[in-house]
């Protein structure tokens, strides 16, 4: 699940960069999932948090860099799909 919430995020961040001229020149992201038990002893995901590091180019605006997320976040058609929270705390780095 978090695989597939954070490869849906970037392939949105990616292409929302490509078309704003943004280079991204590496990202990774160390996703975090918060699970609840249940009494019966299955459970299930409350909270995912997508915790991308990105590198862009050294002449990029890491304003909408950052902003891009929130883009992405809203088309992500995984995330939309999810009944829990999916958060995003991006880190743009140039470099």
């Amino acid at each position: 699940m978090l695989s597939s919430l954070s490869a849906c995020h970037m392939l949105w961040y990616l292409h929302l960069c490509a078309d704003a001229g943004i280079t991204v020149s590496s990202y990774e992201d160390n996703a975090e999932g918060r699970m609840v038990e249940t009494k019966s002893g299955g459970g299930h995901f409350d909270k995912v948090t997508l915790k991308p590091i990105v590198s862009i180019g050294e002449n990029d605006d890491s304003e909408l860099a950052t902003s891009l997320h929130e883009k992405a976040h809203s088309l992500c058609f995984i995330a939309n799909s999810v009944n829990f929270e999916v958060a995003c705390e991006a880190d743009i780095r140039y470099g």
